[in-house]
């Protein structure tokens, strides 16, 4: 495998960030997405590429370093490249979506004046990406891992002049800080026990990890793997939006509906799934590590869901669907079934980056409306939109056939295999999350697409958006409908991702489930006997009832349901503990060290204390200087006298 054509991979990206954004005013508009987009399709032609060969057995696993930043006590940092299965297949997954995006922009943006600079942050944050899934090291992957955390700043608070755009990217710097601050211990602890930040010095030592103990306290020891694992999973925590490190996910929304796209669909979001499955070494030596991941993940899968019901803004119903379906990635890894996550992972990052999109074309034909109860009717207006919205919907709840049935009913049935704790608990929250995500995903197709108008056309009728924004929709569709059904068996059953996954043969949920799996149109065939396909039916009934049949009766509903509404329209009422505990006992806290710490002790008792002795010694000092003999003179008396006396005492 050629190391050249690796770096040019993320360097293109790279190169095309820097045109658009240091000399986007000197190469104009087109320029500037001529550039990022072709840079990001050669990125992708060559991830391609590199996949077809490596299945094809034309080249091998890629595993080297390709420059030696520094040798610092015998630790290596550099830049390196790990291409193997699981590598290549991010490659090809983030590189596809972000073209896709990137041609949605086009359309998207065109009137924005910050057309060029956006141009170069979504180039920038696909060339973090991709340093994060090709490294072969924890020094780069951290670089990624922080890189996509920056330009993810820059992007959500790419309005800069509202508001609201402003807290939502400080509130999603500020919470990816607490799980980076777990992340870098990790990493920390990789390098204590190893003495290396290569990846298979880690993996090699795993099994020597599992028998450590490292002392919390004098009586307290924890296993080294545990702690390493747990803190690890924390960094994923909050890039990947679990429970209770997600809230900065939603405010999110508040940025250009690309970045929606891209940042919540494909990539950043997914680092965490992806970082889990490349650590699996790891992670398979806890257990403990592994059921926490479990509970986590359920835990957001079930609950996240159900905030997607209350929602009226058709982004963030979306956005909360995210949450819910990386709960979903998170209790695959925790069932150590990483195949089956890393699969709904790309069946995901095809239809969700769909429905941001068709999302997005919705708030263009509506003038920039994003109310759902200010919609209706849209499909006989909007109907490519509507089709591509349709078929997104129909994957996400996993309709027999679609790419999301595949990868959706394989976790449920992991999990349901898995015997360790906390599946059962898991089981549960994700069979149940079937129905919830039906019912608000097509409560939102409905509302938005069918149904009588609500709006209002005072600023002009709704319209089809232009083939610039319904292109990419239209492409994106392709891989919703038919990914799953080609890829399920050779990345389940047939050993694609090699030794780029590595599971303990009492761990291997997947291949117990194996013998059941005789070919994937047999697979869809046989969801009749199984209770996932009747619960996303059931979603979609009561929607369907709820919002099309009888919409009178939701608010029936709403008053029976009444003493829980508040609970879901304060989300839990995380961001009130955030907002009235944590950050205000910080403040209170931050304010006790300013008075009594600096205030007093600091400027109070040492800075302005011995200036005050200074002068009040030197106002006594005063006195004695005189200026008269008979006063020196009485004073050198005095002081001979207990000279004399002193040594009196001594003799």
């Amino acid at each position: 495998m050629d190391s050249n054509v690796l770096l040019a991979i993320p360097l293109l990206p790279l190169a095309a960030a820097i045109v658009a954004g240091l000399f986007g005013r000197l190469v104009g508009r087109t320029a500037a997405h001529v550039v990022t987009i072709s840079a990001v399709g050669v990125s992708f032609l060559l991830s391609a590429q590199i996949a077809w060969q490596l299945l094809t057995g034309e080249v091998g696993v890629y595993n080297d370093s390709v420059y030696t930043w520094l040798v610092s006590d015998g630790i290596r940092m550099e830049v390196g490249f790990l291409v193997d299965e699981l590598s290549v297949l991010m490659m090809c997954v983030v590189t596809f979506v972000s073209f896709c995006v990137h041609v949605y922009t086009i359309g998207y943006m065109h009137e924005d004046p910050g057309y060029q600079r956006f141009f170069s942050y979504i180039s920038l944050f696909t060339f973090a990406m991709l340093m994060l899934v090709m490294s072969n090291n924890f020094l780069q992957l951290f670089f990624g891992w922080e890189a996509v955390g920056v330009v993810s700043y820059l992007l959500i608070g790419f309005w800069y002049t509202k508001p609201s755009a402003i807290f939502a990217n400080m509130k999603a710097f500020l919470v990816n800080r607490v799980g980076d601050f777990g992340f870098v211990l990790g990493i920390a602890g990789v390098v204590y026990y190893t003495g290396s930040l290569d990846y298979q010095a880690a993996f090699d030592a795993a099994p020597m990890l599992a028998g450590e103990q490292f002392a919390l306290a004098s009586e307290w020891t924890v296993s080294a793997i545990t702690l390493i694992c747990v803190l690890l999973f924390i960094g994923a925590m909050g890039k990947s939006a679990q429970v209770p490190l997600h809230v900065w996910l939603p405010d999110s929304m508040e940025g250009p509906t690309p970045i929606s796209a891209l940042i919540h669909a494909a990539t950043m979001v997914t680092a965490g799934i992806f970082m889990v499955a490349r650590f699996s070494p790891l992670f398979e030596q806890s257990e403990t590590a592994l059921s926490f991941i479990l509970v986590i993940g359920g835990t957001t899968a079930l609950f996240m869901g159900f905030l997607g019901i209350v929602n009226n803004d058709i982004k963030r119903v979306v956005a909360y669907s995210t949450l819910s379906q990386l709960g979903y990635m998170t209790v695959a890894l925790g069932a150590s079934a990483y195949g089956a996550a890393i699969f709904h992972l790309m069946t995901h990052a095809f239809f969700k980056a769909l429905l941001f999109l068709a999302a997005g074309s919705v708030i263009i034909g509506m003038h920039h409306e994003q109310d759902m109860r200010r919609m209706g009717g849209l499909a006989k207006l909007m109907p490519i939109t509507a089709a591509t919205c349709w078929i997104g919907a129909l994957a996400l709840i996993g309709t027999p056939f679609l790419s999301g049935f595949y990868s959706k009913d394989f976790i449920i049935e992991s999990v349901h295999e898995a015997d360790r704790w906390g599946a059962t608990y898991a089981y549960w929250c994700v069979l149940i999350g079937v129905f919830v995500t039906a019912f608000y995903t097509f409560r939102m197709i409905f509302m938005t697409f069918h149904g009588k108008p609500r709006y209002d056309d005072a600023h002009g009728q709704p319209h089809e958006s232009p083939w610039v924004v319904t292109l990419p929709l239209v492409l994106l569709a392709i891989p919703s409908l038919a990914i799953g059904y080609l890829t399920v068996q050779p990345l389940l059953f047939e050993g694609f991702f090699g030794d780029a996954i590595m599971v303990l043969p009492g761990n291997d949920v997947l291949a117990r489930l194996a013998s059941h799996f005789h070919d994937p149109a047999s697979f869809a065939l046989e969801a009749v006997k199984h209770p996932p396909l009747w619960l996303a039916l059931g979603g979609v009934v009561t929607a369907w009832y709820l919002y099309l049949k009888n919409p009178a009766i939701t608010d029936r509903l709403a008053a029976a349901f009444a003493p829980l509404q508040p609970l879901l329209d304060n989300k839990y009422y995380f961001d009130w503990f955030n907002e009235k505990v944590l950050a205000a006992g910080s403040r209170r806290l931050g304010q006790l060290f300013w008075k009594a710490g600096d205030q007093t002790v600091i400027d109070g008792a040492l800075v302005n204390g011995a200036a005050r002795v200074v002068t009040s010694l030197a106002f006594v000092l005063r006195r004695v200087q005189t200026g008269y003999l008979y006063s020196y003179a009485f004073w050198m008396t005095i002081g001979l006298a207990l000279l004399l006396a002193w040594f009196l005492i001594l003799a």
